[in-house]
């Protein structure tokens, strides 16, 4: 989930102390979607990692089984196709994950600097007064 540049939100030093926090909070939430996101996927990869090595090990079996070797290699086969298929939409689908958490804690830095410099300079305001 792409995050806004520096350019597009407010100045930071035109952030108050509450805008500030309330930035840095969202940022926190995007980058824990984002992790929880990475795991899922993570889980998902090995899962269809597994799926592949069974198909492989049933095509194996298919080959052993001379009565039935021709119908069972034909669907061995169809289920190592399609688990190369959920191996690589998995590992995609992990990239992705793996950017919108990098994104996310980019932002969650940005959101978290800001709100630092909306607190000192709201210290700064109130030790002048």
């Amino acid at each position: 989930m792409p995050t806004k540049d520096r350019a597009e939100t407010p100045d930071s030093e035109q952030l108050s102390t509450t805008d500030a926090l309330q930035q840095w909070r969202a940022a926190e939430r995007l980058a824990a979607v984002a992790r929880r996101g990475r795991v899922a996927a993570e889980a998902a990869a090995q899962a269809a990692d597994d799926a592949a090595e069974a198909a492989r090990a049933t095509s194996e079996a298919a080959k052993a089984a001379l009565a039935s070797m021709t119908l069972a290699e034909k669907s061995a086969a169809k289920t190592a196709a399609a688990s190369k298929v959920v191996v690589m939409s998995t590992r995609a689908d992990l990239a992705d994950a793996e950017t919108d958490l990098a994104m996310s804690e980019i932002g969650e830095a940005v959101a978290h600097d800001d709100y630092r410099a909306a607190e000192e300079r709201a210290r700064g305001d109130s030790s002048a007064g």
